[in-house]
């Protein structure tokens, strides 16, 4: 936290970018001290933290559908969101996983076809890494070029529309801020974090990511509760 703070009173703009619905990133941001706008569902939204919303980027519904049913074929958990809630049709123990993890509440729903709306931020798939790991090539090649797929923990598999990802978001915040690309910073260690890791001036990668994460990156820190923050913080601000 001190280090963090040390970057943000130098002036940094630092912004949370997480996979996290909105609700369950605020309590996270406001913890940091962070003043937002937030990153969230994967870069599908940008809020600021009172809830207004500076970009929205859904899977439309007949898409989200397609994912859905592939879901249900392999009897997998697929989850999706409308109006910050988190539905289900299934009360299974991989949405309470995700709901205590993501501090959400569940909501199980008849038929996720009529539940959601035109779009959903995000869709995920949680079952085990291995499955996941399976399902990871499958899931980019089936839908390449109309959804960005990617796992943010090993548990997540993560569906956004084309345009939405972490890179997209970033890059409307650096815009919006009149931040040049090559003045941005951007850290991660899921697969997630990779497009923006690419993106930014500077990529950094938490040690232990995916090879892909790594490969994106710059320059690694250490991980959580080894100095990667301050780590960060020298090379920024020295």
């Amino acid at each position: 936290m001190a280090a963090l703070q040390r970057i943000v009173d130098a002036g940094v703009n630092v912004i949370a970018c997480t996979g996290r619905p909105f609700p369950g990133a605020v309590p996270w941001v406001e913890r940091l001290g962070l003043a937002g706008p937030i990153i969230c569902y994967q870069g599908a939204q940008v809020r600021t933290l009172d809830g207004a919303m500076l970009l929205d980027h859904g899977v439309p519904h007949e898409l989200a559908m397609d994912v859905i049913r592939y879901a249900r074929e392999r009897d997998l958990h697929v989850q999706a969101y409308r109006d910050d809630r988190l539905i289900v049709e299934r009360d299974r123990p991989e949405a309470h996983i995700y709901a205590e993890h993501a501090g959400m509440e569940i909501h199980v729903v008849p038929d996720l076809d009529e539940a959601m709306g035109p779009t959903t931020p995000k869709l995920v798939i949680v079952s085990t890494p291995e499955t996941l790991e399976l399902t990871l090539p499958e899931a980019r090649s089936r839908w390449k070029g109309r959804l960005n797929v990617a796992t943010s923990t090993s548990d997540y598999l993560e569906f956004t529309s084309a345009e939405s990802d972490k890179a997209s978001a970033l890059r409307f915040m650096s815009d919006r801020l009149g931040v040049d690309q090559a003045e941005t910073v951007a850290v991660g260690d899921g697969r997630n974090d990779a497009s923006m890791i690419a993106w930014a001036g500077l990529g950094v990668a938490v040690e232990g990511s995916p090879s892909e994460v790594v490969a994106a990156a710059d320059r690694t820190i250490a991980g959580p509760g080894h100095g990667g923050i301050e780590q960060l913080a020298v090379a920024l601000l020295s």
